[in-house]
């Protein structure tokens, strides 16, 4: 389920960017460290001499070199600046292969990769969908805060795509962004209940994967979606069905009831006790109904049930994991021989599976039964994979196959496998505990064993918990082991067999003295672990034995209390002052044979798998047993099942949405009959309509939140909308003559606004469609009302309107993007009266920003200048060094600021905490936005911040202290005159008419003089937009060249031309209402222009 998956190149393109990769690399000359330096560093010089070819096939190949060293994880990171430059390229492979690179690399080489925002936002709009899902892919790879609008409008537009392949690629950037900045949660949500809706497999698994990380509580929306996403899954890809299973699965344990019955009939009975008799007796039917599953619970099980035959083990666990925990036990046997068929695949997939096989074993043994041979163990099998399967065949042992299964771990035990041979005598242990009939038969066996040096340590490690059981009767295996005192020199065996003595000192009085005097002599070598078991020996004998063993007591605690061991030391204490009766003893001396002799429960030999049953299968929780990061419980089964008609949403706003007068229906509903005729005829009308559900939706809200608006106000919105595609003035007119008209006519004008909004739909595919459709919609339909409406039908709609209307406007918002940030409000130039946002967020919404008055409009930056200036020095910052430089980009802090990027580095060896702004020291007028508080930048470390600064239209300095925890530095920013100003886009009629206006004290102008070939038109065109963030105007004349802008302050046109003379003179006349800048900015174009 890659995002980054798709093919970039067609004609074998993978694979001669492998062979090229591999003849990059054997470029390289053997001959010294030097020498392979030189050859490596040559190597990428080569590489980037091909990027900035004019030929395309040279850029191409190299490219595919680049993309084959990446794959083989060498780090190309250095050509990060001759790739981006090609960014913009024509040709589609390329640009394929640039994104590639670009996803890879963005994250590290962000400075440069926001340099290019402006191309990734136009390559937004691309017809090729491997670009525009590209493009959004790098735009969400670039992890900086500042542009999080950008890409928050960019996943909006992409959502509504055309294409399945870029509204996937929208989901896979929602996650994206959430880690950036979760603020965004609330609109990210939108944008997942509307993606939710998508009726493409291909979206399905990725948007149920962002619902996951975003908002897995949020239930609600999963409602209405629920069986669409069962009957889709099979066809949605591999890894999509995995997330969706594991989504459904916890849906499932919240919407139905418990399918397993006995759980069910013991909380009745648990109930009945305080009831009435009536109350009882009706809970009694009630019990004795059979237990009937809800059709959609079925639906997920039954749908589910094809997925067990995938080729994906993933998919086949999921299944798995889901039947288990949601379907009727009698039902999720089905499981288990899908389960057995992935133990065919790798280790790591047995691993995990013979995990949950281990669990599953545990409570219902009879699911693998019939499969026992498949978890004998093989030879060639690792370790974890062994224990494993031991521990699988513990679990499905019982008294028909224990005796197959002990000869088969007679077989095991002599495995040259150390660590499973001891495994499989613990395996023997436990059968003996849980089958009592052959627990002889096994103890016999272990005590064979004990002749094997391999596995003797454990044998008696296991024989000493099988001998607490049935102490009584194993008399002479305490003896033999004794004996094996002598041989066994693993400490935990000899520490288990001196613990069995000291318990049945009375049973073997005459070994266990003998015992006690061999381990005397060797106390001081011992152990600690047999050091405390030789001091409990010693205690249990002087206290049934003190004749014999008195005085080697004695010897031992005096040994032990000057051991290196402090554990020792105080046991020997605690000891001597318990068992050797003084004037000092306490009163718990008389109790010390109870003490030391009593009687111990035997020990119990559990599964370790037995308490991993809380976390969910298939999941890292249950493999780690513990809570992971980000796992979410199963909750419990209800005991009563919520209400199931909410999934019916769906099929009941089918047939509501394009009825939106169906809620004043209900209060109303004989004045509302004509009303709702009328849209179920709408809604016949637009059901070939590909989206008809999203569409309707919007319509409804739209109707429901502006019908309570006047007449004026709802055409104003309509015309500001429709007016920038052509074709839309009949539609208008249409709208405006229904006043008049019958409920008829109305009727059929509304017919019309559905079609029209179907074509506008298919033709335009910015996030722009929803509104538009919600507006035009809305209006026409409040429109066609009759003038003559009656009063409380009015109150109705009102009530309505309060109802929705927190939701409509929000909708409208974002999608028209009215914000005020972005946009400057007073301006002399008549631009559009709803301040519509400029280039950088027009890209992204894909408006066509112009109205019946002007169609001047703020425009995308032609060129970016990656020219920085040094706010702070690392010699006077005390290591910390700050630079700055002009994205030419709106401020997102403010509609009149100037946005600016500040880069900061730790030069230092040491951490700098607390990096802020503080006394400011600016000129009246002036503002500035500073950047939030930075808690710490690491050594060696670099962080860009973005900053707003209102100049007020002037070159005055921002001065400012930029401080840390410890100093505080006196810095300035001095903006250069172009950046002061945002392009413009406008016609050549316009600009004419603009600067007829502009003319006598608001116009300047020098001569330039320069040599023929600095005035061609690139020459030209490239040293005024380095000069100055201008936007070029379309001439028909080709002397003169024409750039237009506006002040970033006030709004203020200023107008450039280069007009060419004959010779090598040149006329610059600059015309604006701002004086001071127009001469300044004369003055430094001047110079610029005249050289060569």
């Amino acid at each position: 389920m890659s995002s980054n998956s798709f093919p970039y190149n067609e004609q074998s393109g993978g694979g001669e960017a492998t062979e090229l990769g591999q003849e990059a690399t054997s470029t390289i000359s053997p001959s010294g460290a030097f020498g392979l330096f030189s050859s490596d560093l040559k190597k990428n010089e080569d590489l980037k001499q091909m990027l900035e070819s004019n030929k395309d096939s040279a850029k191409l190949d190299a490219m595919k070199r680049i993309v084959g060293m990446i794959a083989k994880g060498k780090n190309a990171s250095e050509l990060f600046p001759a790739v981006v430059k090609n960014v913009a390229s024509k040709n589609i492979e390329i640009k394929k292969l640039v994104y590639v690179y670009l996803v890879r690399y963005a994250e590290e080489q962000q400075d440069l990769a926001l340099l290019s925002i402006s191309t990734f936002q136009r390559a937004l709009k691309d017809p090729n969908q491997l670009i525009r899902a590209s493009a959004l892919r790098v735009l969400s790879s670039i992890r900086v805060p500042i542009i999080v609008p950008i890409m928050m409008l960019a996943i909006k537009e992409a959502s509504a795509d055309l294409s399945p392949y870029v509204r996937k690629n929208a989901a896979h950037a929602i996650q994206k962004l959430y880690s950036l900045d979760p603020e965004q949660k609330e609109m990210l949500i939108e944008v997942i209940e509307k993606l939710l809706k998508d009726k493409s497999t291909l979206v399905a698994g990725s948007v149920v994967m962002a619902f996951e990380e975003v908002c897995p509580d949020r239930i609600d929306l999963i409602h209405k979606n629920y069986r669409k996403l069962c009957n889709l899954l099979v066809d949605v890809e591999e890894w999509g069905q995995v997330v969706i299973i594991h989504m459904l699965t916890r849906y499932a344990r919240t919407q139905f009831v418990s399918p397993w019955k006995e759980g069910d009939e013991l909380e009745d009975n648990g109930k009945n006790f305080y009831e009435s008799d009536d109350d009882q007796k009706e809970k009694t039917d009630k019990k004795k109904k059979p237990y009937t599953m809800d059709p959609d619970h079925r639906l997920l099980i039954r749908n589910t049930k094809p997925l067990l035959q995938s080729r994906n083990a993933a998919v086949v666990m999921a299944v798995a994991q889901l039947y288990w925990h949601i379907s009727p036990k009698s039902e999720a046997g089905i499981i288990s021989k899908s389960l057995v068929r992935l133990l065919r695949s790798n280790r790591e997939v047995q691993y995990i599976v013979l995990q949950n096989i281990a669990t599953m074993s545990i409570q219902r043994k009879g699911m693998f039964e019939p499969y026992l041979k498949s978890f004998y163990v093989r030879s060639t099998d690792p370790t974890m994979i062994k224990t494993l399967k031991l521990e699988i065949l513990t679990n499905l042992a019982n008294e028909a196959n224990i005796s197959t299964l002990l000869r088969e771990f007679q077989t095991y035990v002599k495995s040259q496998d150390k660590q499973f041979a001891a495994a499989t005598i613990q395996t023997i242990g436990r059968c003996a505990t849980n089958i009592l009939e052959v627990t002889d038969t096994c103890l016999n066996g272990l005590v064979c064993l004990l002749s094997n040096r391999d596995v003797v340590a454990e044998s008696v490690v296991v024989i000493k918990k099988l001998l607490q059981m049935q102490p009584a009767q194993h008399g002479e295996i305490i003896k033999h082991m004794a004996k094996l005192l002598d041989s066994i020199t693993v400490p935990v065996a000899r520490a288990s067999i001196l613990w069995l003595i000291g318990e049945n000192c009375e049973r073997v009085p005459k070994i266990a003295p003998d015992v006690l005097r061999k381990m005397a002599k060797s106390f001081t070598s011992e152990d600690d672990l047999v050091k405390l078991q030789i001091l409990n020996l010693g205690a249990k004998l002087y206290l049934t034995n003190s004749k014999q063993t008195k005085l080697l007591t004695q010897y031992i605690l005096n040994l032990g209390k000057y051991d290196q061991n402090y554990d020792i030391r105080d046991r020997t204490r605690f000891i001597r002052q318990l068992i050797v009766p003084n004037v000092k003893s306490g009163a718990l001396s008389k109790y010390a044979k109870k003490i030391f002799l009593a009687q111990k429960p035997a020990p119990l030999l559990e599964s370790p798998f037995k308490d991993r049953d809380h976390f969910q299968l298939g999941t890292l929780s249950h493999t780690l047993n513990i809570k992971a990061t980000g796992y979410l419980e199963l909750s419990n089964w209800p005991e009563v099942a919520p209400d199931p008609s909410v999934r019916n949403v769906e099929v009941i706003e089918l047939a509501k949405e394009w009825t939106p007068a169906g809620k004043a229906k209900q209060e109303n509903s004989a004045k509302k009959f004509y009303s709702e005729s009328e849209e179920e005829e709408d809604s016949s009308d637009s059901s070939s309509d590909s989206e008809s559900e999203s569409g309707s939706e919007s319509g409804e809200q739209g109707e429901s939140g502006e019908e309570g608006d006047s007449n004026e106000d709802s055409s104003e919105d309509s015309s500001s909308e429709q007016d920038s595609e052509s074709g839309r003035e009949s539609g208008l007119e249409n709208k405006r003559t229904a006043k008049r008209n019958s409920k008829a006519k109305g009727k059929s004008d509304s017919e019309d606004g559905e079609k029209e909004n179907e074509k506008s739909k298919t033709s335009d595919s910015s996030n722009d469609e929803s509104s538009s459709i919600e507006d035009s919609s809305s209006d026409s339909e409040s429109e066609s009302e009759p003038e003559s409406e009656s009063e409380s039908r009015r109150v109705t709609k009102e009530k309505e309107k309060k109802t929705k209307q927190d939701r409509t406007p929000l909708t409208k918002d974002v999608s028209l993007l009215d914000l005020d940030d972005f946009n400057p409000v007073s301006t002399p130039v008549a631009l559009p009266t709803p301040a519509l946002s400029p280039s950088l967020m027009a890209d992204l919404e894909g408006l066509h920003l112009s109205t019946s008055s002007s169609v001047i409009s703020v425009s995308t930056p032609a060129f970016v200048p990656t020219k920085t200036h040094v706010l702070l020095h690392r010699m006077s910052g005390k290591g910390l060094a700050a630079h700055y430089f002009f994205p030419r980009q709106p401020c997102i802090f403010g509609d009149k600021m100037v946005s600016i990027q500040i880069t900061l580095n730790n030069t230092t060896d040491r951490k700098i905490e607390n990096i802020h702004i503080g006394e400011k020291k600016l000129p009246i007028g002036m503002k500035m936005h500073v950047f939030n508080p930075i808690d710490s930048l690491e050594p060696e470390g670099s962080i860009t911040v973005s900053m707003g600064i209102d100049f007020c239209d002037s070159t005055q300095t921002a001065s400012f202290q930029l401080c840390t925890k410890d100093d505080c530095f006196n810095v300035n920013i001095q903006p250069p005159v172009g950046e002061l100003l945002l392009p413009v886009a406008m016609s050549e009629k316009d600009f004419k008419k603009e600067q007829g206006v502009l003319t006598g004290m608001n116009e300047t102008s020098a001569v330039i003089i320069a040599a023929p070939q600095n005035f061609t038109p690139s020459v030209i065109f490239q040293k005024v937009v380095n000069v100055a963030n201008v936007g070029a105007v379309p001439s028909g004349q080709d002397n003169i060249h024409r750039f237009a802008a506006k002040t970033v302050h006030s709004g203020s046109l200023m107008l450039v031309t280069v007009e060419l003379k004959e010779g090598s003179t040149a006329q610059l006349i600059i015309n604006t209402e701002k004086t001071v800048i127009g001469s300044v900015l004369l003055r430094e174009l001047k110079p610029v222009l005249s050289q060569g």
